[in-house]
């Protein structure tokens, strides 16, 4: 079984923080389909030949797209590839495009899972941002999904925003659990390098919370999800017991997947390739029937120290059976001797022959993971 990453290029606005590759220009669009069912065609042996278990919308903002493009879009997936009949479909959406014209026609596709761009549900934080939508936007447009049977919603939210308190985060968690919702990502603002939001910290216009309230905020995320029900499944999603997102767990568990669209990444098992994040150069590319993309062949050590840090992630952990058979016993035993130290201080458990981090373990989780990296 393998993934399908198709990206979506098109924002109305970009948001402050975010270092996704996305395009304003809508007047792109029509080359952009054409240029991504050739691509299909183009790359369809890639996976060579494995069903297709997920197929995943991401962007810049897949809800631009109208029901009708993204159903010449399934049209072409279906001629190109070997599908999956319990497939999970996500389509990532901002709240203020599903409006009830829209997601009553996306019910006519094969979309069965919702992936949207809360954020937040306070007003202060939504303009920082530099979000479209407003609260009741976003109630909206879970409610609205509801009453469509589009049932399988996983809202994202950021914390860790400048100045924001473990009062106000409070707010939104009792926000996102009285929506009763099978998924929630949840991402400590990260202030990336380009983005407007970096430029603000460098100017000295704005200033990041403090270490103390950070751990705080995740303190707070976990106790509330926990105490509703969620698995605390990977570091930054939690889902009710099998509502796990299958195209993401697919990344975590080294899975294949083909990228499609510009700045879209793929990987097969022994190589990874990543398309040029430029929606004129990747269109000319495909055109030409040529794609512009970079390759990386992934020797042994770095296939290592991928597993341990995608496995170590989830609340599945290391599995040290399939560790030895993939690299060897002296990986094992690397791992295992640099393990044994953040067992003792109950950080990791082994058991049933797994290597997981703990409750405690998740906090510093960075750290163990880097020390556990074959160098």
């Amino acid at each position: 079984m393998a993934g399908l990453y198709i990206h979506v290029p098109f924002c109305q606005k970009r948001c402050l923080y975010c270092d996704f590759y996305s395009n304003t220009d809508m007047g792109y669009q029509e080359a952009y389909l054409s240029a991504l069912i050739r691509e299909m065609e183009l790359r369809k042996n890639y996976l060579e030949g494995e069903t297709l278990e997920t197929i995943y919308f991401g962007g810049g903002t897949p809800s631009q797209l109208s029901v009708e493009n993204l159903n010449r879009i399934f049209e072409a997936i279906y001629r190109h590839f070997p599908v999956n009949q319990d497939m999970e479909i996500t389509l990532e959406a901002n709240p203020d495009d599903m409006t009830p014209a829209y997601v009553a026609a996306l019910c006519s596709l094969p979309v069965n899972r919702i992936s949207m761009g809360v954020q937040s549900f306070d007003a202060a934080d939504l303009k920082f941002l530099n979000r479209r939508h407003d609260r009741e936007e976003a109630l909206r447009a879970v409610r609205l999904c509801q009453e469509h049977n589009l049932y399988n919603i996983s809202i994202d939210l950021i914390y860790g925003l400048p100045g924001q308190t473990p009062e106000k985060w409070q707010k939104n968690l009792d926000e996102v659990l009285r929506l009763d919702i099978p998924h929630i990502s949840a991402y400590h603002l990260i202030y990336e390098e380009g983005t407007a939001l970096y430029r603000l910290l460098e100017a000295g216009k704005i200033t990041a919370v403090d270490e103390e309230t950070s751990l705080e905020l995740f303190t707070l995320l976990i106790e509330n999800l926990a105490a509703a029900g969620y698995q605390h499944y990977e570091i930054s999603n939690f889902a009710r017991p099998g509502w796990y997102a299958r195209h993401n767990s697919s990344y975590w568990k080294g899975k294949k997947y083909l990228g499609l669209g510009p700045s879209a990444h793929s990987y097969n098992g022994t190589e990874r390739e990543w398309n040029v994040a430029s929606l004129p150069e990747w269109i000319k590319g495909i055109q030409t029937g040529k794609p512009a993309l970079e390759n990386e062949q992934l020797d042994e050590n770095t296939c290592y120290n991928e597993y341990i840090m995608t496995h170590l992630r989830t609340m599945w952990g290391i599995d040290l059976n399939e560790l030895s058979e993939k690299f060897g016993e002296k990986k094992l035993k690397y791992c295992l001797n640099i393990a044994q130290t953040y067992e003792k201080r109950n950080l990791l458990l082994q058991k049933d022959g797994k290597l997981t981090l703990t409750k405690e373990g998740i906090f510093v989780s960075d750290g163990i993971m880097s020390d556990l990296l074959w160098v």
